[in-house]
């Protein structure tokens, strides 16, 4: 179990791979989590406050280690988080077929098992590497760290990681990224900003996707904006369907503010 944010974390190992890779290589997970095994239920909740602070702080150090490298070759990275189904892989493969004649992106996939993210990202040209979290159910700095000696990406280029999806322990670990954009379906509760706040406290930009589904599912986009503004009033919001296209140039208007294109 991982103690700070009490999911279970793959006490064997992490995978990375790349799309047509015979088989995947192994990355050990002992870079910042602790996982006791005996099952003494008399630990005082001082030891386990200390250990959650010991592991976000390791992953803390790290974080800004790959934030000072991304800075130094000019990549924007972005942290893109979301429950699942909210469309976050749809997303990207629209992203990267409209801009990828314009920019120069790289890409980290996130998941527990399966390369089917990573391939259809690949299919798109970017170059991309899945990494197998296995029961764990968050990236954190030290896997951004080994995909990037992997992907080893151009000065200037636009890294996205698409993390596990879960709204609950990404909120957490910093990656080194600049910016957490926090994906919502309309398929899903306008008051998940109130239910899990943390994500969309941590979060800069808020994409609210399948915007062409609205006729038909009840979702008051509004009252979902103003939930999320009440816990982060700094939140920025874009209304977008991957699907169709509709308000993708708001998304990639900000993303290129991001990056300094004005």
């Amino acid at each position: 179990m991982c103690d700070t944010c009490g999911c279970s974390q793959p006490d064997d190992a992490v995978t990375f791979r790349k799309p047509g890779q015979a088989a995947p290589h192994t990355h050990s997970h002992d870079h910042g989590h602790d996982h006791p095994h005996d099952h003494d239920h008399d630990h005082s909740h001082s030891r386990t406050v200390k250990i959650e602070v010991d592991v976000l702080a390791r992953n803390n150090l790290a974080a800004q280690r790959n934030r000072g490298w991304l800075e130094a070759k000019e990549i924007l990275a972005l942290n893109l988080v979301s429950s699942p189904g909210s469309g976050k892989t749809t997303l990207l493969e629209k992203t990267l077929g409209d801009l990828g004649g314009e920019l120069n992106f790289v890409v980290i996939e996130g998941d527990q098992q399966t390369l089917n993210d990573a391939e259809r990202i690949a299919a798109t040209g970017a170059p991309v590497l899945q990494v197998n979290t296995g029961k764990g159910c968050h990236l954190d700095a030290d896997m951004i760290h080994r995909a990037l000696h992997e992907l080893d990406p151009a000065d200037g280029s636009v890294l996205m990681i698409e993390n596990v999806g879960n709204l609950v322990c990404p909120a957490l670990f910093d990656l080194g990224e600049a910016a957490k954009v926090v994906i919502i379906s309309v398929t899903e509760g306008a008051d998940k900003p109130l239910k899990y706040p943390h994500m969309f406290a941590a979060s800069d930009l808020c994409v609210i996707n399948k915007t062409d589904l609205l006729p038909y599912v009840d979702f008051d986009v509004a009252a979902c904006e103003a939930a999320a503004l009440q816990v982060n009033p700094r939140l920025e919001f874009v209304r977008v369907s991957a699907t169709t296209g509709e308000g993708m140039d708001g998304w990639y208007a900000w993303l290129k503010a991001r990056r300094g294109d004005g």
